[in-house]
């Protein structure tokens, strides 16, 4: 059974569920203009590619510190952004090709590279391999406070930039047309997009952080047709998940942290996809046996 009171007096896991918590409202927020922007995938790729990031920063350093780790993966991360953007704009590769090539490499990279470290004759090269699937139970209060502080950095800038991104994610053209560098914005929203996903990977992995990153701004999406009432509710949806899967992971045995976050956002998802007033399926459902009602009513049969 799920005990939600064990929250109020556990301390480690109020840090797991805070630091997790804070993931999901920051991955709401940036998640939303990525789902409108249609840049959902390029969140897989960048998570992928920082794999060998993570990797070289050890090998480099020698060292697991957490933040040396994650400038390694943000700096693979923001290559790997601007190699798809360059394969997209100067050959006749698609940008879902670009990013499906981009990922397949760097995560083929990332393993050659694990592989080679675990031969090294250190000890210290443990763990590294969690960075895939992510271990959210490992959250220290630094590393909250890493993912507090970068994400009041990056609310800060979507507050800044709120009505160029609002009109980049709609209406490229016009936002082009009306004088805004359009290239700078896609730079800026795909930087939010690549440091939110650097400071989730400890939490959920490379591999299932493009589902929380998503998620939320999908799942917000169904319930709005507003963009500050979606962002709001993707922030919202991302919290819950991060709060309710850290529990549900602490309340059943061997349950893994990340994937359990993932599970929790993926049934707000579903759930939002079925019974969201207008678009909603069960709603469509019943809005067209409401129609072929009338409609026979009217011919009189």
């Amino acid at each position: 059974m799920i005990d939600l009171g064990i929250i109020f007096t556990d301390y480690t896991l109020q840090i797991v569920s805070l630091g997790s918590a804070l993931l999901g409202i920051i991955s709401g927020v940036v998640g939303s203009f990525a789902v409108l922007k249609k840049q959902s995938l390029l969140g897989d790729a960048v998570s992928h590619a920082a794999l060998p990031g993570i990797a070289l920063a050890f090998i480099l350093s020698g060292s697991k510190n957490t933040l040396i780790l994650l400038i390694g993966a943000l700096l693979t991360g923001l290559l790997a952004t601007w190699i798809v953007g360059l394969i997209n704009k100067h050959s006749r590769i698609k940008f879902d090709s670009a990013l499906a090539l981009i990922l397949s490499v760097f995560f083929g990279m990332g393993l050659t590279l694990l592989t080679y470290i675990q031969k090294i004759p250190n000890a210290n090269q443990a763990g590294l391999e969690t960075f895939i699937f992510g271990q959210a139970s490992t959250l220290l209060k630094r590393d909250v406070k890493i993912i507090f502080i970068v994400g009041i950095v990056i609310i800060a800038l979507i507050v800044i930039f709120w009505k160029e991104l609002k009109i980049l994610s709609f209406d490229n053209d016009f936002a082009r047309s009306i004088g805004f560098s359009t290239k700078i914005l896609d730079f800026l929203l795909a930087s939010l997009i690549v440091t939110t996903i650097i400071i989730g990977l400890q939490t959920v992995g490379v591999i299932l952080m493009s589902a929380m990153l998503v998620a939320p701004g999908v799942a917000a999406r169904q319930w709005t047709n507003k963009l500050s009432i979606m962002v709001v509710l993707a922030s919202i949806f991302g919290a819950l998940s991060g709060i309710l899967g850290t529990i549900l992971s602490s309340s059943i045995e061997n349950m893994p942290t990340g994937p359990s976050i993932v599970l929790v956002i993926s049934i707000i998802v579903f759930v939002s996809i079925f019974f969201a007033p207008n678009r909603g399926l069960l709603w469509k459902k019943i809005k067209e046996y409401n129609n072929r009602k009338k409609y026979l009513i009217i011919k009189g049969e």
